[in-house]
């Protein structure tokens, strides 16, 4: 059996996803994150539907990869990524609320 020195910062969405988020924050530029950070992006989506209406689901996503990379990927960087993709879906802010 693996031993892991850290707890898994959120249950919903695992250990694997924690493990990515750690590598992700250890990459030094924003290109070579930006796919895995909408990796990331996706599988908090499916662990967390009910963050799909709120009116700061970007800032909770950027806040959750955050301490899942150890403060590795910045929350900025990440809660613009998710209001990229949420108008791509034709999603906005106002919507939400």
């Amino acid at each position: 059996m693996i031993k892991y020195e850290t707890k898994i910062v959120d249950r919903s969405v695992g250990r694997n996803a924690d493990l990515l988020a750690e590598s992700v924050g250890k990459m030094e530029t924003e290109a070579e994150r930006y796919p895995y950070i909408r990796i990331l992006i996706s599988i908090i989506e499916q662990a967390h539907p009910e963050w799909n209406q709120a009116p700061n689901k970007d800032k909770q996503i950027a806040h959750l990869i955050f301490h899942m990379s150890h403060g590795g990927v910045d929350r900025e960087e990440t809660a613009n990524i998710v209001r990229l993709r949420d108008a791509e879906r034709g999603y906005n802010k106002k919507d939400r609320n």
